[in-house]
């Protein structure tokens, strides 16, 4: 009879000794290390793809001339690829419920996630906003928000987290959290950004950092006060002039400590039409691997406002050129535009 043995692939190196055998083969004594005494090989393959090895030796003939365990060696080698082919089978079907469970984690933390961003922005006689947000995996880490904070009185921002996926959206579902603790406990912009970068160093401990650009403005007063921390600089298009916002300081988490802030004050004379917006808008790419930069979104902004779009127009305008430039390229990074038009 066959003697029936378990020998561990990585000390018989299977790849590299076997790979060219492909049917049942008779081998030498010369090919086992030690004192293995085996004598036939049958190969398993799925798809030309090897998946075991059955060993057999100890034949003992019979005074027939043909031993039973050759005679079956057919039906042995069909077995074998049922037995092995059930275990592959009974693997990827482990490992299909193992995705279904990612899957409906990423879904509920998709969920999750659409709940920090504001679901509905105003669109009235006064203000005017509208935003896309298209994440580049199923989870982000951009983030954008409209806080009112009195009846004059509103902030919007705009956020984005280095690095990609999980851990960019964790570390932002925790940075939104702070923010909105942390703008009802002080009035001043630059203390709030000094707390917030505190938070994001504790959180991140230096592996990532968040460019953030926040704009407070009152009604009453028609003052806009912001900080821009290391983002790319919002467009502000007034009087037909349009204007960089970069004043504030480096982005969250760069530093311990933020040394300076400075903080931009301007006076609007509405209608002010401003356009924020991530790294992934002006850094996509086309085959040409040129990218669509600050300079074409200026002028697609500008053309825009000076044909009075309304907030929604002007995002879709902005979406729509970027598809038609990118063309057949794939985004690869998220993607977000918040358009806020203070109108009186």
């Amino acid at each position: 009879m066959a003697s029936r043995e378990t020998i561990l692939l990585p000390q018989l190196n299977m790849q590299k000794k076997f790979t060219d055998i492909r049917d049942i083969t008779s081998i030498g004594q010369e090919q086992w290390p030690k004192n293995e005494k085996f004598e036939i090989i049958v190969p398993v393959y799925h798809k030309n793809s090897p998946l075991a090895y059955v060993f057999l030796g100890d034949l003992n003939e019979e005074s027939i001339g043909v031993s039973p365990a050759i005679k079956h060696l057919p039906f042995i080698q069909t077995l074998t690829n049922i037995l092995v082919v059930a275990i592959e089978n009974k693997k990827l079907a482990k490992e299909s419920i193992r995705q279904a469970v990612l899957q409906r984690e990423m879904d509920l933390a998709k969920e999750i996630q659409s709940i920090l961003v504001p679901s509905v922005l105003p669109h009235t006689h006064e203000l005017d906003m509208d935003a896309v947000y298209l994440p580049f995996h199923q989870i982000s880490g951009d983030y954008y928000d409209f806080i009112p904070l009195d009846e004059s009185e509103f902030a919007i921002c705009i956020a984005d987290v280095s690095g990609k996926g999980v851990a960019a959206a964790l570390l932002m579902s925790n940075f939104q959290a702070n923010l909105l603790a942390l703008i009802e406990q002080t009035s001043s912009l630059t203390e709030l950004i000094v707390r917030l970068n505190r938070k994001v160093v504790q959180t991140a401990k230096g592996e990532s950092f968040i460019t953030f650009f926040i704009a407070k403005y009152n009604r009453l007063t028609q003052s806009m006060h912001y900080i821009n921390a290391g983002h790319y600089p919002p467009l502000l298009h007034m009087e037909d002039t349009v204007t960089l916002l970069k004043s504030g300081c480096p982005a969250l988490g760069m530093l311990t400590e933020i040394p300076n802030v400075k903080e931009g004050i301007l006076t609007l004379r509405p209608p002010a039409t401003l356009l924020t917006y991530t790294d992934g808008v002006i850094e996509i790419e086309n085959d040409n691997k040129e990218e669509f930069g600050l300079e074409k979104l200026t002028d697609l902004f500008t053309t825009n406002v000076n044909e009075h779009r309304t907030a929604k127009q002007l995002t879709t305008s902005i979406i729509d050129e970027l598809k038609e430039f990118k063309d057949a390229k794939e985004y690869v990074d998220d993607i977000t535009l918040l358009v806020c038009r203070i109108l009186k």
